[in-house]
């Protein structure tokens, strides 16, 4: 091999922004009613379809039950009755998204899982427009992509360890 035939590395190209890329993250979107809601794809474990759920006595009433998740005992949450939506028949679109928040792994009803999106940092609005002022804590945002409105949903009070 010649001397001057060292490998060079390629060239960066013009068009990539490091800084923008690394200030988007991905988020899971999913429909609860006709409405899009998401959360950052680093909470999600898994998405799978409904199982039979055993309910708890007793329990939070957003509490739909618990699922035997690979030999463990997991619950799974009403989404919409945690946050105060109308409730809706299951249909064959309902997912279990299993979420991780802390040390607690949790399963959420959804009505349809939709995408997985990237949402740059600086389209999503911090500004809450709720007027149930209790429910505004269980929302971090809106995301805008293109038009689209997605409520980023604030997992650590929806599963209530915060």
């Amino acid at each position: 091999m010649a001397k001057d035939s060292v490998a060079k590395k390629p060239a960066p190209v013009d068009d990539y922004d490091a800084e923008e890329v690394n200030a988007g993250m991905q988020v899971v979107a999913f429909k609860l009613r006709d409405e899009e809601y998401g959360v950052n794809i680093f909470h999600v474990q898994e998405i799978h379809n409904l199982v039979d759920i055993t309910r708890v006595p007793f329990s939070a009433s957003f509490i739909k039950g618990v699922i035997n998740q690979r030999g463990s005992v997991m619950p799974v949450i009403d989404l919409k009755k945690r946050l105060g939506l109308e409730e809706t028949p299951y249909t064959a679109a309902t997912r279990i998204v299993t979420v991780i928040v802390g040390d607690l792994q949790v399963g959420m009803l959804v009505d349809a899982v939709t995408e997985v999106l990237t949402i740059r940092s600086k389209l999503v609005d911090p500004k809450k427009t709720v007027s149930d002022k209790a429910m505004e804590k269980f929302l971090s945002g809106i995301g805008n992509i293109d038009g689209r409105l997605v409520t980023m949903l604030n997992l650590e009070e929806i599963v209530g360890i915060s």
